[in-house]
């Protein structure tokens, strides 16, 4: 029989019959009352398969965290033995090399990854990455395949709000007006007329399976490239709906005579909505906080809704409960008059926790198991609901799933991701690589040894990409005995960086990604600067990126635009015939070396990463909140996770183990900005002081010790520190 106990946690435990498994009670509620019955699958078959999968993978697991402790102190011990010495950098390389941290590159390949959704394969757009333990998040998220472009300029400083374009409570007609005009701009772009222009448009129609266009003086003319014209709704005389696609994006023009907007409009266009964030990664690592089996059961049971397609949430909003769900797809009838439909949601992928963390949500034998491991199992038998085509608003029309794998050191561990992946696959009687991998370039040792790392997955990879905070952070790690490193502003300039970005790219075309995979590049963090992003974040297109990360499905819908501009396999082509980046910048330590900091500067980083530091802990140790726009030093909204927590506290122990700071001096300054973070926080009326009670503050205590034991943690990574503490809130109640 099961029977209930307790954890050192004081969680409720159902202890499983004839294993070695003890399981949180919600998660094994969620288990067995919603995930299995629909599945047919009987809850005893599934814990024994998943005590195999668990009894099998662990003591690989064990072995892999044991290789990077391993390497971590043999570099901290060369570095040591040369501190009065500068630094060698060719001797440095032959002692990575003898060491097995880097690895000696294979021949040239390809990778054979079959049965790729197109939103991977050969769609270009933006990508969100949204906490999945949000309901509402990972609805907005899902949503956010389509978006209007009209309030995302009208909403945002997208467009400028000078000469009387202010945005405020009511309609301003001024800025009304440029958004109509940026729209009409965008579609002379991306569906040039023969002749005139669309800001000229006084009717829309379909006209023998063409879309024909009248002026005002009774002239009608069509598209130069009339096949972007890809179907229509309503009458061909007057239709409702226009579906125009460019470099294989789709836009629409919605016409309505009777809206507030198209009544005024000379076209009776009331918007253009826009093919926004074409992918979703629905988060269980970075930007979420689940520290126990209560979270981990949140976590599953919104990608459950998903999977089955019927999450729903229900929130306030202008004083009014609204309920949210999931976005049917879209139907059109095209220029023969026969209906088709197009996919009305994002592509949904799904980032399972890294190799180092465990969860008490499950125990084998009284530990913890390794909670990318039980990822892998509880995420992909959801997913079931989608692949054996139990749902009705489907996410994979190829019968794939798609993994997102963060934080692997080297090809030994992408390869034992993908023998996980195997094994459930396995014991989920699931085709051989129905589980595809994406690979988060986010270490050092994966960097360096990316073109080995893709080889061992080359049947199941979908996905590289670079982030530069996570990778930023174990630089500093890596290296931290080899001196004082650059300020963390600096770092984007570093010779490291440029050749980091530029190797992803020139290693994913190399082996075959294109037309197969994703190559990404990383977040906007400034969510309320989109203007900004409108001028610069084209930039990673111009890198051969065909997937970037925004912080919002409005940010998608803008960020969408740069995809209209450039058509990235073009721009693909073309790097494939420069020359590849060199391993060697890649291995150049950020070091300070002899540039002098005054005392003024290095306060301001002081300040800076105190703050950041602080910030974010505090919402994530006291609300349990893994992602959020956090207001900087000089209160703008930064979307942080704990990739910003990683860099920050690595950075100022870096600076503490090389005495160019005093621990008296950090401290100080973390305790005056602690006070500033409490006033950011004021208006919230759950708030909870850090200042002046620092001792009995657990966000706080939190934050010192991943700045003042940064040296020590795994990696540099903070999830241990943030779980224990938040663990510590929750068991005061």
């Amino acid at each position: 029989m099961m029977k209930l106990g307790t954890t050192k946690n004081s969680t409720a435990h159902v202890s499983i019959q004839d294993s070695n498994l003890d399981v949180s009670e919600p998660l094994y509620d969620l288990i067995v009352n919603e995930v299995l019955p629909d599945l047919g699958m009987e809850a005893a078959t599934f814990w024994t398969h998943l005590e195999d999968v668990i009894s099998e993978m662990t003591p690989k697991n064990n072995i892999l965290l044991l290789r990077r402790y391993q390497l971590q102190a043999e570099i901290n011990t060369w570095h040591q033995a040369r501190c009065d010495a500068p630094h060698d950098h060719a001797q440095y390389k032959k002692f990575l090399e003898a060491i097995g941290y880097v690895l000696p590159e294979g021949n040239d390949f390809s990778i054979t990854t079959e049965n790729v959704d197109e939103e991977i394969s050969t769609i270009a757009g933006p990508q969100l990455v949204v906490p999945v333990k949000n309901a509402r998040y990972a609805l907005n998220a899902t949503n956010a395949r389509w978006g209007s472009l009209y309030d995302a300029l009208y909403g945002t400083d997208g467009i400028s709000e000078t000469e009387g374009a202010e945005r405020g409570n009511s309609y301003n007609e001024v800025r009304g007006e440029r958004v109509i005009a940026y729209g009409r701009k965008f579609l002379d772009d991306i569906a040039t007329l023969v002749s005139g222009t669309h800001s000229e448009a006084i009717e829309y129609s379909v006209d023998r399976g063409q879309l024909k266009v009248t002026f005002a003086d009774g002239t009608c003319t069509g598209l130069t490239n009339p096949e972007k014209f890809l179907g229509y709704n309503g009458r061909v005389d007057a239709p409702s709906e226009i579906l125009i696609r460019n470099h294989n994006l789709h836009v629409i023009l919605q016409i309505d005579p009777s809206h507030s907007i198209g009544k005024v409009d000379i076209a009776n266009i009331k918007d253009i909505v826009i093919e926004s964030a074409i992918t979703t990664i629905q988060d269980c690592e970075d930007s979420v906080a689940a520290a126990d089996g209560e979270d981990k059961a949140e976590v599953y049971r919104n990608w459950l809704g998903l999977m089955r397609g019927n999450l729903t949430e229900t929130f306030e909003k202008g004083g009014r409960p609204v309920t949210r769900t999931l976005n049917p797809d879209l139907h059109f009838i095209d220029p023969s008059g026969k209906p088709f439909s197009i996919h009305g949601r994002s592509m949904l992928l799904v980032r399972n926790v890294g190799h180092l963390m465990t969860n008490e949500a499950v125990l084998i034998n009284g530990q913890e198991v390794p909670e990318g491991i039980l990822d892998a199992v509880i995420t992909a038998t959801i997913a079931l609901y989608d692949l054996k085509r139990l749902n009705q608003l489907r996410n994979s029309r190829t019968g794939s799933m798609y993994i997102v794998k963060p934080k692997m050191h080297g090809p030994e561990e992408v390869a034992f991701a993908c023998e996980l992946f195997a094994k459930v696959e396995d014991v989920l009687k699931l085709p051989r690589f129905t589980l595809k991998i994406g690979i988060m370039d986010e270490e050092r040792r994966t960097t360096v040894n990316l073109k080995e790392c893709i080889r061992v997955a080359k049947d199941r990879l979908i996905f590289i990409n670079t982030g530069f905070l996570d990778r930023t952070g174990d630089e500093i790690h890596t290296s931290m005995e080899a001196g004082v490193m650059v300020r963390k502003a600096d770092m984007k300039q570093q010779k490291w960086m440029s050749a980091y970005e530029n190797w992803n790219v020139d290693i994913g075309l190399a082996c075959g990604l294109q037309g197969i995979a994703q190559i990404g590049k990383g977040m906007w963090a400034k969510p309320d600067l989109m203007m900004e992003m409108l001028d610069t974040k084209i930039e990673h297109l111009e890198a051969g990126a065909n997937t970037a990360w925004v912080p919002s499905p409005t940010a998608a819908t803008l960020h969408a635009l740069h995809y209209h501009k450039m058509l990235v396999s073009e721009r693909q082509d073309a790097l494939k015939h420069r020359k590849r980046a060199r391993l060697d910048d890649i291995l150049t330590i950020p070091l300070l070396a002899d540039e002098f900091l005054s005392a003024e500067e290095i306060q301001q980083e002081l300040d800076n990463n105190c703050q950041g530091i602080l910030g974010y802990v505090v919402r994530w140790i006291e609300f349990g909140v893994g992602c959020s726009k956090v207001p900087d030093i000089n209160d703008i909204g930064l979307m942080e996770d704990r990739a910003t927590l990683r860099i920050s506290s690595q950075h100022i122990a870096n600076w503490l183990r090389h005495d160019y700071v005093r621990r008296t001096h950090v401290l100080e300054t973390i305790k005056r900005m602690a006070e500033v973070v409490d006033s950011q926080n004021a208006s919230d009326p759950q708030y909870k002081p850090m200042a002046p009670n620092f001792d009995s503050s657990v966000a706080f205590q939190a934050a010192c010790e991943l700045i003042f034991g940064g040296v020590h943690h795994p990696s540099g990574y903070t999830e241990p520190v943030l779980h224990r503490r938040r663990l510590e809130v929750k068991a005061r109640g």
